[in-house]
């Protein structure tokens, strides 16, 4: 069943989500099905939310949900851990993570405040207790619009312009010196942008070869690309 069936089908706690959020979520979850993984959702709302993800992830999975309202300890079960604190607090997630890690996945559904998603970021992505390999998501990005979340359009600060550079970040090895890889550019292999939701997959980075393959073999190639010619190069 798909989790937009799952979905449909839920007469559970109450779950708040977008209903373009599903696909990707299909999209970058699907590798950790049925697997010993643990996934953290900042921001518990009514609980609903948890209840999904144990049944899309199955019976092996651990579910810890972090919220700043100590009502939703009573969502609790079992392999469904609630710890109650400040996402912006960097001791409570260290000691989350100390508890729990490795985490695989980092679902970003607080409160959705500019700043917050700033340090909340800053404190779990280069965490050791994040998995090397794992997804960061960062949802309801429509505030980064809104200025009572601290948002704007083009506003400094905003989860949008930092994401902006980040892509110049993904892509420091071809900037030619302008300027130079960052943590972020080691510790990231791709992020996806979709409405209002970004998809950080972490990974372990290389220097990347242009490639070409023909009768003679496969070889590596200097990346020199000639103005005006897509795909040519020396």
């Amino acid at each position: 069943m798909s989790l937009w069936s799952d979905f449909h089908q839920h007469r559970g706690r109450l779950i708040h989500k977008w209903d373009q959020y599903f696909p990707a979520y299909e999209r970058h979850f699907a590798r950790f099905r049925n697997q010993a993984v643990t996934i953290i959702e900042i921001g518990v709302g009514d609980g609903g939310s948890l209840q999904m993800w144990r049944r899309f992830f199955g019976p092996y999975a651990r579910i810890v949900g972090i919220d700043s309202n100590v009502k939703a300890k009573a969502y609790e079960e079992h392999l469904t851990a609630i710890r109650v604190g400040d996402q912006t607090d960097r001791a409570f997630l260290d000691g989350v993570l100390a508890e729990f890690g490795p985490a695989q996945i980092v679902i970003d559904d607080g409160s959705h405040i500019m700043a917050h998603l700033h340090q909340t970021f800053a404190q779990l992505y280069y965490h050791p207790g994040f998995d090397s390999t794992g997804v960061y998501v960062v949802e309801d990005l429509h505030t980064a619009y809104w200025p009572e979340f601290g948002g704007g359009y083009r506003r400094e600060g905003s989860f949008i312009e930092t994401a902006k550079a980040q892509i110049d970040e993904l892509h420091a090895q071809y900037a030619r010196g302008a300027f130079q890889p960052t943590a972020f550019t080691a510790a990231t292999l791709s992020m996806h942008i979709y409405d209002s939701m970004i998809v950080y997959e972490r990974g372990r980075r290389v220097p990347n070869q242009s490639m070409m393959a023909d009768s003679s073999g496969v070889r590596g190639v200097r990346l020199m690309f000639r103005p005006g010619t897509p795909g040519a190069a020396d």
